[in-house]
């Protein structure tokens, strides 16, 4: 207390000043219409400019939640996608909400190599999550992989980037069909190869998923043709795909369980027997 009367002694010249200033400045707004408007808009300006930061600020730190809900969002969005595409490939499938064959989950990207020659991701879903192994891995680009190792709480992804992958896609515009592979050179193109010497090839022609695995379903982009070649077979194409998604930036994924999988293996092992 002692100190605040100290300071008032010392700086009372400057304070009755202020005190002056500030009694002729509320008389002269008072008494004048133009400096009290002026006033007005001047005091709305600065609270305005003081709760537009505030809610910047308030954004900033709910950005977390925010894409918590939209990947949410995009996750019942795709789930309803991918089962209407199923639809109409079979009109015999009921794919109402109850018996959907594709059920999609969201995990966050914990680990990511991109430059090895069997490269893999590590996920915060597993075992605990109902993750199993071969499920597929997306994101709203592309694909990224599939499951391959499981613990409670966690997985590891075989990346497309990877000479242990292989994947079933075709050209967007036909049903020519062949495998993905990674000839471990850039982590930005793939290759598509036994790719029939008849199909219409384009550079810039989409390269998407064919559908006929029970991992990823028809028509999930993967990239487009960068350039291709004949095979010295002279039979088939090798196509150099350039990648929607940049593999070294990764950060929530979709994984695709095919509700219909485990039948679908189990049918056509008999057959094989």
């Amino acid at each position: 207390m002692q100190q605040i009367i100290n300071f008032v002694i010392r700086n009372k010249t400057f304070l009755l000043f202020l005190f002056l200033f500030s009694v002729a400045l509320a008389l002269t707004i008072q008494s004048h219409s133009y400096h009290r408007s002026k006033f007005i808009n001047s005091a709305n300006g600065i609270t305005g400019g003081l709760y537009s930061l505030s809610n910047s600020i308030d954004k900033y730190f709910n950005l977390q939640k925010e894409n918590e809900i939209l990947s949410e969002e995009n996750k019942q969005l795709r789930e309803t996608l991918f089962n209407l595409k199923s639809s109409a490939n079979n009109s015999s499938i009921d794919t109402s909400y109850s018996d959907k064959i594709y059920k999609v989950f969201t995990a966050d990207v914990y680990k990511n190599s991109y430059s090895l020659t069997n490269n893999y991701l590590t996920i915060n879903k597993g075992k605990n999550d109902s993750i199993k192994q071969d499920f597929g891995v997306i994101t709203s680009k592309g694909i990224i992989g599939i499951v391959d190792n499981l613990s409670g709480n966690y997985a590891t992804v075989l990346s497309i980037l990877s000479k242990k992958s292989r994947i079933n896609a075709k050209l967007n515009t036909s049903n020519h069909i062949g495998s993905l592979t990674w000839d471990g050179d850039s982590p930005k193109i793939v290759q598509l190869i036994d790719v029939s010497k008849f199909a219409p090839v384009k550079v810039g022609d989409t390269i998407v998923t064919g559908g006929q695995s029970a991992i990823f379903p028809k028509g999930i982009g993967i990239g487009s043709v960068d350039s291709f070649e004949t095979d010295i077979s002279g039979d088939t194409y090798t196509i150099q795909v350039k990648l929607f998604n940049d593999m070294s930036s990764i950060g929530t994924v979709y994984i695709l369980e095919n509700r219909d999988r485990k039948e679908i293996i189990d049918l056509e092992n008999n057959s094989d027997e």
